[in-house]
């Protein structure tokens, strides 16, 4: 049953982390209108969200190869990153809504789905 959580959380977190970041490589603009209401970016924004979205396909390469393997030290590694990487994405987009009224229609959502994630990560890396 773990086994079978692990793969679908993995699943899960490739197929989101890939859409998200090959959209931020190839339309900025656009995720960020949707998640924190920008707008009109400026050019030092849009090149820091093309960055993001390379880190965001590589999160989602990683996750795609690794979820098939047994939960050995790489996949704990992988699941343990993810973990990491949600918690810290849900607190800034709840600061970048909350303090910085940046707020966009998919704020909201983005916060719920790297919270499920979070925990999705702690179920999967319990024995």
């Amino acid at each position: 049953m773990l086994r079978m959580h692990r793969t679908l959380l993995l699943i899960f977190t490739a197929c989101g982390e890939t859409a998200t970041g090959l959209s931020l490589l190839a339309f900025p603009a656009i995720p960020l209108k949707l998640l924190i209401g920008v707008e009109q970016a400026s050019l030092e924004t849009i090149f820091v969200a093309r960055v993001a979205g390379a880190a965001l396909l590589a999160i989602g390469v990683g996750c795609w190869l690794g979820r098939s393997d047994q939960l050995g030290q790489a996949q704990r590694g992988l699941i343990a990153g993810v973990l990491v990487y949600s918690a810290v994405v849900a607190g800034l987009l709840v600061y970048a809504g909350l303090f910085l009224n940046l707020v966009g229609i998919a704020l909201w959502p983005a916060v719920t789905v790297h919270a499920v994630l979070f925990i999705g990560c702690v179920f999967g890396l319990s024995r």
